[in-house]
């Protein structure tokens, strides 16, 4: 399929051609929301924690006699029941990652794309480059385009004025090729690549 593309001023630059395998599959909900799943609890940094009995700083002396106070049998005042005890079944430090196949994630990949082109949120632009590092003059340029929250994919090496002015914008982000993932296309309102960038995801999944 052929798209338009635009210069960063607003101007047409010709088109460019899109491949069905990538960008023209119908999105499956299911593989999108496994391949979320997968990027969020990748994301969990699992570090919390609480102390059981064994760790408490607490004496492991005997609370009192076990028979004739006509009171229940207890031994140490670290047990859970009591205030200032460990506690019982918490959280403790671990990984929260599962597996999801290779295949998966990267038909996950292509299913976000197609959804982006489906739902006319996607923008190519010739060439994510600017003059110099300006925020100021960067956010006029995303004005013309009428882009309010966006993620931008470059190639293999951004331009660092770009990355450098669009840095301090609310709700723009860039990557590079490597960095495109399906979170972030799903979470953002447009997505725009470089030309670069579509031809580094035709030669990756030629």
């Amino acid at each position: 399929m052929e798209l338009n593309v635009k210069t960063l001023e607003g101007k047409d630059a010709g088109t460019v051609s899109l491949s069905d395998t990538i960008f023209g599959l119908d999105p499956r909900e299911d593989i999108l929301a496994r391949m979320v799943r997968w990027q969020l609890a990748r994301k969990q940094q699992g570090t919390h924690k609480t102390k059981t009995r064994g760790e408490v700083s607490r004496t492991g002396a005997k609370m009192y006699k076990q028979k004739g106070t006509g009171r229940a049998r207890h031994h140490s005042a670290r047990a859970p029941q009591f205030r200032g005890g460990g506690r019982a079944h918490g959280p403790v430090v671990r990984n929260h990652e599962h597996d999801l196949p290779k295949k998966v994630r990267a038909l996950a990949l292509r299913h976000a794309l197609s959804a982006k082109l489906k739902s006319e949120g996607l923008i190519i632009i010739d060439e994510l480059v600017a003059s110099e590092a300006k925020t100021k003059a960067l956010v006029g340029t995303f004005q013309t385009l009428g882009l309010t929250n966006a993620l931008f994919i470059g190639g293999a090496e951004l331009d660092a004025n770009f990355a450098r002015a669009a840095q301090n914008i609310p709700n723009m982000d860039v990557l590079p090729i490597q960095g495109i993932n399906v979170y972030d296309i799903l979470r953002c309102g447009k997505l725009v690549l470089s030309k670069a960038a579509v031809e580094a995801l035709e030669e990756r999944f030629k």
